[in-house]
């Protein structure tokens, strides 16, 4: 009669085999959904597979998309951030007004557009350093430490603009209006830099030790500072990160409109938790993926489209849905735990 061991070993090979599948199948999840609704849009409306709309779709995703790439170290991180529409507002404004500063003291309006869009990237990563050093030195929650300078953000636009919107300079916007409405190779402008900085983020992510550690503290922060990890440092950078994400969003969308108001990034931040969310990164940390969050935003943005073109439900439920598909993958995390 062989040993009992004999039996176990091929068990946990099999369970091991059948472990490394299910992870398989689970991180084809976002791709095989996107798939799906791709299929049903075509079905539902024959306008839905145009090369013009994917164009649309993939443009209007850039915005969320990129500041969900942030997000998704964040998250990674065991963290969140609810300000980032706010945060988007907010230097959305600061930036108009720098322009429309310099433009009436000889500056160029090459050279204002490009002051701006460095101010904008500076201001962003300023917003993550202070939400980074609040949570790690003030040792406050990032749900408290955000839902405070979502408002603070927000409230401050609002002053600035006097209830109304700030303008860009009707010569600006014709210098900047380019960043939006121009394309390479038949790709809209803000569809590449997406794209750059998707790249750029699985490589931060998944190739550097800066990656590394932002997963190792997700998974278990106590040990990660047994590790000799920098865990505040770390968290500081990761918000930062994020910080200069929106910067980039915000200087993409700012053309596109050419001005801010009050609601100027409302809800982005919804879209952009729920788009890291549906790509599979764990809500509590520890596992993340760039890749994923790129297919989780197209995925929003396709569905958004869709609604849009064959009104199935009102177009004013569409942060419904998103809601909804928070709370769903949520609980399926939760149960596949």
């Amino acid at each position: 009669m062989p040993p009992a061991h004999t039996e176990a070993r091929p068990r946990g090979v099999a369970a091991q085999w059948a472990g490394r599948s299910w992870a398989r199948l689970h991180g084809l999840g976002p791709v095989v959904g996107l798939a799906l609704v791709c299929v049903i849009g075509t079905g539902l409306n024959s306008d839905f597979a145009t090369i013009d709309n994917a164009m649309n779709v993939l443009t209007r995703t850039a915005f969320i998309g990129i500041i969900a790439i942030g997000m998704c170290f964040v998250i990674t991180s065991g963290g969140i951030d609810l300000s980032v529409g706010s945060m988007a507002a907010l230097i959305a404004g600061c930036v108009i007004l720098l322009m429309n500063t310099l433009a009436p003291k000889g500056w160029s309006p090459v050279a204002s557009v490009a002051i701006g869009m460095a101010f904008a990237l500076v201001l962003g990563a300023a917003f993550g350093w202070a939400h980074g050093v609040l949570i790690t030195r003030g040792r406050i929650e990032p749900f408290i430490v955000t839902l405070g300078t979502l408002g603070i953000y927000r409230a401050y636009l609002t002053y600035f603009a006097d209830g109304g919107a700030i303008t860009l300079n009707n010569a600006l916007a014709d210098v900047y209006s380019p960043v939006y409405y121009a394309s390479l190779l038949g790709v809209p402008v803000p569809v590449w830099v997406f794209l750059v900085v998707a790249l750029a983020g699985g490589v931060i992510l998944n190739r550097t030790a800066f990656g590394r550690y932002v997963q190792a503290i997700g998974s278990n922060e106590q040990v990660a500072r047994y590790a000799a990890v920098n865990v505040d440092r770390i968290k500081v950078l990761t918000y930062m990160l994020l910080g200069v994400c929106v910067g980039i969003a915000t200087l993409l969308y700012v053309p596109r409109l050419g001005s801010a108001s009050p609601t100027t990034g409302l809800l982005w931040e919804l879209e952009a938790i729920a788009a890291v969310i549906v790509g599979g990164t764990a809500l509590k940390g520890g596992a993340g993926s760039i890749t994923g969050t790129v297919i989780g935003a197209v995925l929003l943005s396709v569905i958004s489209n869709i609604l849009n073109l064959t009104s199935i439900i009102s177009v004013y439920l569409n942060a419904a849905v998103q809601g909804f598909v928070i709370i769903a993958v949520a609980f399926m995390q939760r149960r596949r735990q």
